[in-house]
């Protein structure tokens, strides 16, 4: 595991930011049986392919470990951010929590005043696009710094391409 890093958005370039603070790796369905059978139920549970998704991405945030607020999906002033994936804007996050964290460290969305404790074995799940394809702000979303243990998380992003025939249809374009 190194320390985590953030895509610049004037240059596109990953480096480590001062507000996220923790470590990852990243594991690929074919080095573990169980990193694809997670896959496969993710895929099963919210009828997404993950034939375009990203890698798992494994992270720990220790004592003060921290992600400010931030947003999964590209803005329209972040050019080609997922530009290397050819699959287009990330349409929806699946968040694991692989650990119980004794004090802090919850997921929070600060438009909608939600918070989500780590429980070991949950998971959330949310679209950061609408079906219209513009983002959904409300996903805006942070993790608050771990004050006792150690939090470990895996996030699934998934890509907009292959989700055509997949994700359910609205008339109301910003469903």
């Amino acid at each position: 595991m190194s320390r985590a890093v953030v895509q610049n958005p004037r240059t596109a370039a990953l480096e480590p930011a001062n507000y996220r603070v923790s470590k990852s790796a990243w594991l690929k369905d074919e080095e573990s049986p169980v990193v694809a059978r997670l896959s496969h139920y993710i895929e099963a549970l919210t009828n997404l392919s993950m034939l375009t998704a990203e890698d798992l991405q494994v992270a720990n945030y220790g004592i003060g470990g921290h992600y400010e607020p931030h947003f999964d999906f590209a803005r329209k002033t972040e050019k080609d951010a997922f530009a290397s994936f050819g699959a287009g804007n990330r349409i929806a996050t699946w968040l694991t929590y692989f650990s119980d964290v004794e004090k802090g460290g919850a997921t929070v969305f600060p438009a909608c005043g939600g918070y989500i404790r780590p429980k070991k074995g949950s998971a959330a799940f949310w679209h950061n696009l609408y079906a219209s394809g513009e983002g959904d702000y409300t996903t805006r979303h942070a993790a608050c710094p771990v004050l006792i243990g150690n939090k470990w998380v895996g996030n699934k992003w998934i890509h907009e391409r292959g989700q055509e025939f997949r994700r359910l249809c609205s008339l109301d374009p910003m469903a």
